[in-house]
């Protein structure tokens, strides 16, 4: 994710976390689901709060609040989930992040971006890629593939692969014939 280079307006899904307005490039959103709560797998981080089945396929669910240290996000009727791809380990992986509203894609233009401040040594923004100005407020502009840590994208990638595993397993076993006597 970037500020566009040639001028262009660069298109960004404005979200809300905790209060606070994020972006991330639209390109990078697969699809937004309505919240459904998702399947709890134990050992699991505490920002991993589950699995979730998008289109036959598991997919873990990042609870953003907790990954910005603001806290679980408390479902209402506006929580939604933005289904991503991200890269972990040279691996494409399809993640869910969990979010308390999704707003709207907004056009910014790339006169309208800055680079993140800087808080010093101490302060993790590495997952920041920018600050936008909207309509509405800053936007904190987010890279997905550097928003999950490395701990996190590898029992996401793991929970995934035993759920998605159990699940051909029972259709294998659902589709083979009857051994009739």
């Amino acid at each position: 994710m970037g500020e566009s280079t040639d001028g262009r307006a660069m298109q960004v899904l404005s979200f809300e976390v905790a209060g606070t307005d994020y972006g991330v490039p639209l390109v990078a959103v697969r699809e937004i689901l309505q919240y459904a709560p998702p399947v709890e797998v134990p050992g699991m981080p505490p920002s991993i709060r589950g699995i979730m089945d998008v289109r036959g396929s598991a997919v873990p669910v990042i609870d953003l609040g907790i990954k910005f240290g603001r806290g679980a996000t408390e479902p209402t009727r506006r929580t939604g989930v933005l289904v991503v791809e991200v890269e972990i380990a040279g691996t494409r992986v399809t993640l869910g992040l969990l979010v308390d509203a999704v707003n709207e894609v907004l056009d910014l233009p790339a006169d309208r971006i800055a680079p993140p401040p800087s808080f010093g040594p101490n302060v993790r923004l590495d997952f920041l890629t920018g600050v936008a100005r909207s309509a509405r407020a800053l936007l904190l502009l987010v890279d997905v593939d550097r928003v999950v840590s490395a701990a996190e994208s590898e029992l996401a990638a793991q929970s995934a692969a035993v759920r998605e595993a159990q699940e051909q397993g029972r259709r294998a076993a659902a589709s083979a014939p009857v051994a009739r006597a």
